[in-house]
């Protein structure tokens, strides 16, 4: 009886920890996420031994450890896990940089399997979705190709994941499970065009990515109405930009909009002195509006420095210019709370 008692209890526990009925979302921005090869068929050869950031192995893994740093701290103070269930990630090179990431880096131990996409971006930058593979069951994923307008460098693709997430009805007792439902959810990572050429300039393309996103998700409504949809990425636009209107304009809710750090910080990201505001975003279809707990910018001090120039805080970036900082990422982390 004593064997049986502590199997029940083992697998309540395992249970009540793999199948929560709420779970936590992260986008991250890795800030150039590179190995440290040069690919033939890229424009990748700064972030190499030789090039022009002398990205040697030791920064690399480097690095990989603060990115699973960042992330781990996005979860391990909650009640829905140790780790985050799901993590959008942009500026991830390619394949080589994720096996890395989920089986040789602090990640290591955290369940994560991944999606990525194989983006004709000229640097080679992708997007990719974590995932805790306990949690999480992939059903697909595909690349989503935007193409430009002649002329124009290509930008990278939107990746869409559909998967499902199982959870219990009600908390399992000793005499036995209870009954286990599960969501299906529609996922998009996005990574739109920078502004490097200026804003003005660079708008149309950035529009275009979001016209590309709302006809998938217009797709996905055609066959399933209730859907359950997740759009979150770098759109290199702030929260009153016309391509984010444009997709709210979709029948998307905007809770990142107004989120938060807690120790400070209004926005995810912060350039040379100006306010805090975001370039990175998180939308769900209206039908989870009411699912979202809470959504807000993870800030913890070790993600950010003092500002020495402009005052303030700012994100703990990776290299200031070429110059190493051992830090994390120029941008800090979103996390939404869902409850299914």
């Amino acid at each position: 009886m004593k064997v049986k008692a502590l199997i029940s209890a083992m697998m309540i526990g395992f249970a009540m920890q793999m199948m929560a009925a709420d779970f936590i979302f992260v986008e991250l921005n890795c800030e150039n996420l590179f190995d440290c090869r040069h690919d033939s068929l890229k424009e990748d050869y700064a972030f190499t031994p030789e090039g022009d950031y002398h990205w040697t192995p030791y920064k690399y893994w480097k690095k990989l450890n603060n990115v699973g740093k960042t992330i781990l701290s996005c979860g391990c103070d909650t009640a829905a896990g140790p780790a985050p269930m799901l993590v959008a990630l942009t500026e991830v090179e390619n394949d080589s940089v994720m096996y890395d990431l989920t089986r040789r880096s602090l990640l290591r131990n955290a369940g994560y399997d991944y999606a990525i996409t194989s983006s004709p971006d000229v640097r080679g930058i992708d997007v990719a979705l974590l995932y805790d593979k306990l949690r999480f069951r992939l059903h697909s994923a595909r690349g989503i190709r935007v193409e430009m307008p002649k002329g124009k460098r290509p930008t990278r693709d939107i990746l869409y994941a559909k998967g499902s997430v199982a959870y219990l009805r009600e908390a399992p007792t000793d005499r036995g499970m209870s009954p286990v439902d599960s969501c299906v959810l529609h996922i998009f990572v996005v990574h739109s065009p920078s502004r490097m050429s200026g804003e003005v300039a660079t708008r149309p393309l950035r529009m275009l990515v979001a016209k590309r996103l709302c006809l998938e998700i217009d797709s996905i409504r055609l066959a399933d109405a209730e859907a359950q949809i997740i759009v979150a990425g770098d759109f290199n636009d702030y929260t009153h930009s016309p391509a984010l209107a444009y997709i709210s304009q979709h029948g998307m809710h905007h809770p990142s909009a107004k989120a938060k750090g807690h120790h400070g910080a209004k926005g995810t990201y912060r350039y040379q002195g100006n306010e805090w505001d975001s370039l990175d975003h998180i939308f769900v279809s209206s039908n989870m509006e009411g699912r979202v707990m809470e959504c807000y910018i993870n800030d913890a001090p070790f993600l950010t420095v003092d500002d020495e120039r402009y005052g303030g805080r700012k994100p703990r970036r990776n290299f200031l210019g070429r110059v190493w900082q051992d830090g994390y990422s120029d941008h800090l982390p979103l996390v939404m709370k869902v409850k299914l």
